[in-house]
């Protein structure tokens, strides 16, 4: 199954230099108490005790700051809906696995920091790059899982796959877009079992 991929975040700066880990954490944490709207990279310089003209040595705007925290998120959610899927054989748990894997991992990762959310929906509304990598992957994922349910004869074979794959991440969308996901909160907890087994009904070969 995929791997969880290095999503491509805006940076200056040696990636790997532990100055611009101090600074992501630490920005993490002032984002969690003030918001990310209502943060300037002045503000971000002043609690850290860095010059803005520093942190622009490491990050090219706030705006790739905060692409850099929600691609560690979204690599965390792809880890574990990967986990999930690989600790079964059969296509079609793998596909119950996924659904529920995205959600508690969604729920769990945009819902614990009111703070920290406005990050994500900053994100899934601007489309950064994370977003669409992070999109991608969940969409390369299902194509894997439905191509092993073809191979297997659990699951039709009439259909493009790719087209299939697209209208069963549609199907989860609600439960992966931090946006949509406030608005689905009240299913959030019978959603996962009851779609993935409407969805797997209409794989039947």
């Amino acid at each position: 199954m995929t791997n969880p991929s290095t999503y491509p975040t805006p940076a200056r700066g040696p990636a790997d230099h532990d100055v611009r880990d101090q600074i992501l954490a630490a920005a993490t944490e002032h984002f969690s108490h003030y918001g990310y709207a209502k943060t300037t990279v002045s503000d971000l310089a002043k609690s850290i005790g860095f010059s803005k003209a520093y942190i622009y040595k490491f990050f090219e705007s706030k705006q790739a700051i905060g692409e850099a925290i929600c691609s560690n998120c979204l690599r965390q959610i792809q880890a574990e809906v990967s986990a999930a899927v690989a600790e079964t054989d059969q296509p079609p748990e793998k596909l119950r696995r996924m659904f529920k894997a995205c959600t508690e991992a969604s729920l769990r990762l945009f819902f614990q920091d009111r703070k920290l959310y406005e990050i994500a929906a900053s994100a899934a509304t601007e489309r950064w790059q994370s977003v669409l990598a992070y999109e991608e992957s969940v969409r390369k994922l299902l194509q894997e899982v439905l191509q092993a349910g073809r191979q297997s004869g659990d699951f039709e074979r009439k259909t493009p796959l790719d087209e299939t794959a697209m209208s069963i991440y549609l199907v989860m969308r609600p439960y992966l877009n931090p946006l949509l996901l406030q608005y689905s909160f009240d299913y959030t907890e019978d959603a996962p079992a009851q779609l993935s087994s409407l969805v797997l009904r209409s794989l039947s070969p």
